[in-house]
């Protein structure tokens, strides 16, 4: 039976050879062994130090893959019947009970679901990394399919660096207790440094002498015409933004297997400090995904961009300082990375403090800064619930007051915060993401990580605008503000409610922006038309560090006849009225949920979608309000019950709200697809990169950033 069973195996024809190497964690001795062999290749010719590999190796304890094979006659392969010889271009795989095969017969074995020796008939407890087919939390089907093959041989394809010493002790005192810098300041130096300039340029003028271009402003009115003899409160006035684009941008018919590379000549370069969660709840997959991600994004980054990183479980460590990602640069990230183990518990404080203090400390500063954190655990240094209490309240004291975005001071460093899986303190992500001005993404399916990832990057490396302030006045001298809706923007208005400002801060290219203005119109005699608003913006353009200032004010008008028809309102405005009440919807329904009332709470977003499915815009088929439509149906189904909220449902809503509130996309749920109806707010560029993430996962890379086969193996075609 055996022999059929295996002949039926050959008869099949798989064969794609995954490369995947020994793990870091495994200090057995033929793990060592392969490790030293790997340390002597990488100084043998064609092996020097300008190779660069492109993503960071996996860690999957027990996992021994040997490039010789045990110590053995057995030189075939109990699967496929065929030898196994060294330099055939065959990974071979050792498992626990040392017995070999081709690395790619045993995937195929497990894949069919067969967990036990083949040989001697042992249940394994670890098997070869492969793609989780469902990683969804209580069997949940996913909502925005990404169209992923789930078994899909590239889920596994990692490159290999050279493997640094497979002792696990010693690799942990190596880590978080070795000596580092008290300050922080060998950052690299910059190529180019240019002095900040408070000299200001207009708009016309910015665009003329910039090849990026400046912000693109309309303004809508509710209605078009307000009669004379009456008066109307809170008349709702539109503003809307558009961010310039970077340089031109690839066609959306380019094939994707051939993305250039992100150009770097006409964007702002960025210091970005990784913060990394490698507590013993990180082991096995979540951390070899990690490693992929980062491996992903460090090899986005340009020459003339900085990385550094941090770990931290009971601890933190910086384990790279602020480097610029040259080739040299990328190749000792990758190994900073590779070097990543799991063990310990969460202190996530102590992680955004490092983190924090690598951007305080450095000498010279890249014109964007920012922070990614990414934890799967609850911090339990730091924070700690009062007994019996659902609520965290001291979210304040894990982020560093140099880094916080409403103290007036300090940095201003935005924490983009992702929370892994299902028992990650969503509320306190949400919070540190919050209070910096940074996003919350929300990462339920594992394999989503390297593209949410990529979601992230693909705006920060696309900054075009920075320290954006719109300002708003009153025309007619009997008008004032009534309010301004800006989410989580900072508004102020002056004292005789004439002239509010908000303040933005930072866009990234052809990224878009909608306020709210209401105003108090009065009563008019004579006028046949009206002014009510003139806005104005000033904002600093990153690369060449002057203040543009649009030089005639976007002027808002209505008529006011004597007796108007009937009006139809503006669909523009009647959207952005839609998100806003979505977004009250949903913290409402978020603080109702967290009080234990999740009828209630789902009451309220039903109500809420009723209301929406009603509107002027809904009735045109406007894809946000559908979109909205369909994620307040979510969000009621993630509030079934109590097991269900507390799993995916509290983390889903608080990553909406952060979208919504700052009108950016975030990673929901299993999906950061451009065509789901959640990702609203996604750019140009974040699509580019998310769609290179998974052209780089699932088709031949392009030539630039081809995946270089491991080092430990033969050169050979790369499997489809």
């Amino acid at each position: 039976m055996g022999s059929k069973w295996r002949k039926v195996k050959l008869a099949l024809g798989i064969n794609t050879c995954l490369y995947v190497p020994p793990t870091l964690e495994d200090s057995s001795p033929s793990t060592a062994s392969a490790a030293r062999l790997s340390d002597a290749l990488s100084t043998a010719p064609g092996h020097g130090s300008d190779f660069r590999p492109t993503t960071p190796t996996p860690s999957s304890s027990g996992l021994r893959l040997s490039l010789t094979g045990p110590k053995s006659s057995k030189r075939t392969c109990a699967i496929c019947l065929t030898t196994m010889k060294p330099g055939q271009g065959h990974a071979i795989f050792t498992a626990e009970c040392s017995h070999s095969f081709h690395f790619h017969c045993i995937t195929s074995n497990v894949k069919h679901g067969n967990q036990i020796c083949p040989i001697c008939r042992a249940k394994w407890k670890e098997i070869p990394f492969q793609s989780p087919i469902s990683d969804l939390p209580l069997g949940r089907s996913r909502i925005n399919p990404v169209g992923w093959p789930q078994d899909d041989g590239w889920m596994t394809v990692l490159r290999r660096l050279p493997s640094p010493r497979s002792d696990t002790s010693r690799q942990t005192s190596s880590i978080f207790h070795a000596p580092e810098p008290v300050v922080f300041d060998d950052d690299e130096v910059l190529d180019h440094q240019p002095e900040i300039t408070e000299r200001s340029t207009s708009a016309t003028e910015a665009a003329n002498n910039n090849t990026i271009g400046t912000i693109d402003i309309k303004t809508y009115a509710e209605v078009s015409a307000v009669p004379r003899s009456a008066s109307h409160s809170d008349f709702t006035v539109l503003i809307h933004l558009k961010a310039p684009a970077t340089s031109e941008r690839q066609d959306s018919h380019t094939n994707l297997t051939e993305l250039p590379p992100v150009s770097q000549n006409t964007r702002a370069p960025v210091d970005l400090v990784t913060v990394l969660d490698v507590s013993g709840s990180m082991a096995g997959t979540k951390l070899a995904l990690l490693k992929r991600a980062m491996g992903f994004v460090i090899e986005n980054l340009g020459p003339s961009d900085r990385l550094s990183v941090i770990a931290f479980s009971s601890t933190a460590r910086r384990l790279f300082p602020l480097r610029r990602m040259t080739d040299t640069g990328r190749q000792q990230a990758l190994q900073a990375v590779n070097s990543l183990i799991s063990n310990g518990g969460t202190n996530i404080a102590e992680g955004l403090r490092k983190g924090a203090k690598v951007l305080v400390d450095r000498k010279w500063k890249n014109p964007v800064g920012s922070i990614i954190l990414l934890s799967d655990g609850q911090d339990t240094y730091t924070v700690s619930s009062p007994a019996g209490s659902r609520a965290r309240t001291d979210y304040q004291s894990l982020l560093p007051n140099s880094i916080c975005h409403n103290n007036g001071e300090g940095l201003q460093i935005p924490v983009h915060a992702f929370g892994f899986g299902a028992d990650h303190d969503a509320a306190s992500m949400h919070s540190i993401s919050e209070i910096s001005g940074g996003t919350f993404s929300f990462i339920e399916a594992e394999g989503v990580i390297q593209d949410a990832f990529a979601q992230c990057i693909g705006g920060l490396l696309s900054v075009v605008v920075q320290e954006l302030q719109v300002g708003v006045e009153c025309v007619h001298p009997s008008m004032q503000l009534s309010s301004i809706k800006a989410g989580s923007y900072r508004t102020s208005m002056v004292a005789d409610r004439r002239m509010g400002f908000i303040d933005v801060g930072y866009l990234y290219a052809e990224e878009e922006r909608d306020f709210l203005v209401a105003v108090n119109i009065p009563v008019v005699c004579s006028y046949d038309e009206m002014s009510l608003l003139k806005v104005r913006y000033v904002y600093r353009d990153p690369i060449t560090k002057e203040m543009v200032t649009l030089e005639e004010a976007s002027e808002v008008k209505i008529l006011r006849p004597e007796i108007t028809g009937e009006l139809v309102v503006s669909v523009e405005v009647d959207r952005q009225r839609n998100r806003l009440h979505a977004a009250e919807a949903m913290a409402e329904a978020r603080v109702a949920a967290e009080s234990g009332d999740l009828a209630g709470a789902v009451s309220v977003l039903e109500s809420c979608r009723r209301v929406l499915s009603e509107t002027a815009s809904a009735r045109a088929s406007d894809r946000l309000c559908v979109a909205l439509c369909a994620e307040l149906k979510e969000m009621q189904e993630r509030m079934a019950n109590r097991q269900v909220y507390e799993a995916s449902g509290r983390a889903y809503v608080l990553s909406g709200l952060s979208s919504h509130s700052l009108q950016r996309a975030t990673a929901r749920g299993d999906s950061v697809d451009s065509t789901s109806l959640v990702q609203a707010y996604q750019t140009p560029s974040m699509v580019d990169m998310v769609n290179r993430s998974q052209t780089m996962i699932f088709r031949n890379p392009a030539p630039q950033r081809s995946l270089r086969p491991a080092q430990s193996f033969p050169t050979r075609s790369r499997p489809r």
